[in-house]
């Protein structure tokens, strides 16, 4: 309304000075104008209504400027109240959020208290867990049980062998399945210096249930001493445990160790220990020599001295390092008031028997020459033993008088055999290939396959003797046996092997068996833990 005024003050002021000239003029004037003066005057008030058309124009352009400006103002003063409110709004939203981030907070920091303890209690469970794994649980070959300390450790292991025998030839044995072996029994430690073991057989068939049952005393590895019940160590395939045999039965040389009817175990003592870093190894020992479980009959004890040597065995690049040689002697004695005769000659396969027993009475001596050498997935063993058992004073026995001296039995008897892994596993001297693609839990391999080939041959005599009463018959025997097969190891702890064998009797001396060639299948299925 200001501006109004000032716009419209100094026109309206000149159109009354303008009148008042005017009228002046009039008065000093005629009354009769003149036509240019009736025409300048139109032109003036035609001017001053151009200016106040202007001037309206103006004056309706500021209303509407001011009317714009109010409803600005008012939409301005709208959005400033609407702003205050989002701001009060957006103030009581963070108070909240304020309060939700606090509540949070405390959530978290009550939650990881939480986790500390939980993670807390879970070491300690995690600790008892580790603690009672250490001390019970699998080891891979054996379930074991372990004191805290570790200085008792205990081990329950066993195995089954279920065979099925197949025969061809003249009075051959009856084919047959047979509980081969099924035994169980516990090995463990007593602190660092002490080992034990029991064994027991549940398929034994000389009604004699203990096999092992032994306490082994190990100050040091390369002095150690073990007594109570367990195998003698004449030779290496004796010493071979049997679930890691590669035939499924010993060969014809296993007829001249020690205690061989009575699984080459007896009650006895020994010194053994490795030397040189297991280069060598050695065996000192005495025995009943008489059987497992079995008095001595005599006041001579059966003993034994072994060696074994591996002269490459820390040359790991060497083709030699897995080579072994050695031998061993034994000296006991037999006593025939015992009714203690000669080894028996009946073949690890049953086939036949190609040696008959004879009275005994003396000096039992043995000698033993083997080696082994294996590399990669080959293993080829070689061994010779040989058994004198003299017959002195026995004349008597034969149905002779007095105490006459009889000839002796002497045998001889060497085999040679090699294995070869076909998947390409390792063989260890004694014990099973570890299988590269086994069949067992979650694994769908086709396990290891093993090719196997042995030569045997065992010979015996004692000569015909004139006693005071006439010949007393002696004997004279060879036999020699062919073997071939495959060994099939699904995994670790089973194994399927299938032997055939060409047992050669050329002149045996028993009754009921003619000089001929017998044929023998051999099936094992074995299971072990």
């Amino acid at each position: 309304m200001v501006m109004v005024v000032l716009f419209l003050g100094p026109g309206l002021l000149v159109h009354a000075q303008t009148k008042a000239a005017a009228r002046k003029s009039a008065k000093k004037r005629p009354t009769t104008a003149t036509r240019e003066e009736v025409q300048e005057l139109r032109k003036e008030v035609a001017a001053q209504k151009q200016t106040i058309d202007d001037l309206k124009g103006m004056v309706q352009r500021l209303v509407e400027s001011n009317q714009q400006a109010a409803a600005a103002a008012q939409q301005a003063q709208a959005s400033a109240t609407q702003a205050q409110s989002a701001a009060g709004e957006a103030q009581q939203s963070a108070v909240q959020a304020q309060s939700t981030a606090e509540s949070a907070q405390k959530e978290v920091a009550h939650t990881q208290a939480g986790l500390a303890e939980a993670k807390t209690a879970t070491q300690a469970v995690d600790k008892k867990v580790s603690a009672v794994a250490k001390q019970f649980g699998w080891n891979g070959e054996h379930f074991f049980l372990k004191s805290a300390d570790g200085n008792f450790l205990l081990q329950p292991y066993g195995y089954a062998q279920t065979d099925y025998r197949v025969y061809n030839g003249d009075g051959h044995p009856p084919d047959t399945f047979v509980i081969r072996r099924g035994r169980f029994g516990f090995q463990g430690t007593l602190g660092k210096h002490y080992e034990f073991a029991l064994l027991a057989d549940a398929a034994a068939s000389s009604g004699a249930v203990i096999r092992d049952i032994f306490l082994n005393f190990k100050p040091a590895s390369a002095f150690q001493i073990q007594f109570g019940q367990f195998k003698e160590p004449f030779a290496q395939e004796v010493t071979t445990a049997a679930p890691n045999l590669d035939f499924v039965e010993r060969s014809l040389a296993s007829l001249l160790y020690p205690s061989a009817a009575t699984a080459f175990r007896s009650p006895g003592v020994v010194v053994h220990g490795d030397l040189v870093g297991g280069a060598v190894q050695y065996w000192a020992g005495a025995f009943n020599g008489k059987g497992i479980t079995t008095n001595n009959t005599t006041n001579e004890p059966e003993v034994i001295g072994r060696l074994r040597f591996y002269p490459w065995r820390k040359k790991k690049d060497s083709m030699l390092q897995g080579f072994a040689f050695g031998g061993a002697i034994a000296h006991g004695r037999s006593r025939g008031l015992s009714n203690e005769t000669s080894f028996g000659g009946n073949l690890p396969d049953a086939a036949f028997n190609f040696f008959p027993s004879f009275s005994i009475n003396g000096p039992v001596e043995r000698y033993n020459g083997e080696f082994t050498w294996v590399k990669g997935p080959w293993a080829v063993r070689a061994e010779y033993d040989q058994l004198n058992q003299f017959r002195r004073a026995l004349s008597s026995f034969a149905g002779g008088v007095g105490q006459t001296d009889l000839p002796g039995v002497v045998a001889k008897a060497y085999y040679g055999q090699a294995t070869y892994l076909l998947t390409g596993e390792k063989r260890p001297e004694n014990g099973t290939p570890r299988v590269k693609h086994a069949f067992s839990m979650g694994e769908h391999g086709w396990g290891a396959w093993e090719l196997k080939f042995r030569y045997a041959k065992i010979q015996a005599k004692t000569p015909n003797t004139l006693i005071s009463t006439g010949v007393l018959s002696g004997a004279e025997a060879h036999t020699e046996q062919f073997t071939t097969g495959i060994n099939w190891y699904p995994n670790y702890w089973v194994r399927y092997m299938l032997d055939f064998s060409v047992d050669r009797a050329k002149d045996p001396t028993t009754a009921n068996v003619l000089p001929q060639n017998f044929f023998v299948v051999l099936q094992r299925l074995q299971f072990r833990f």
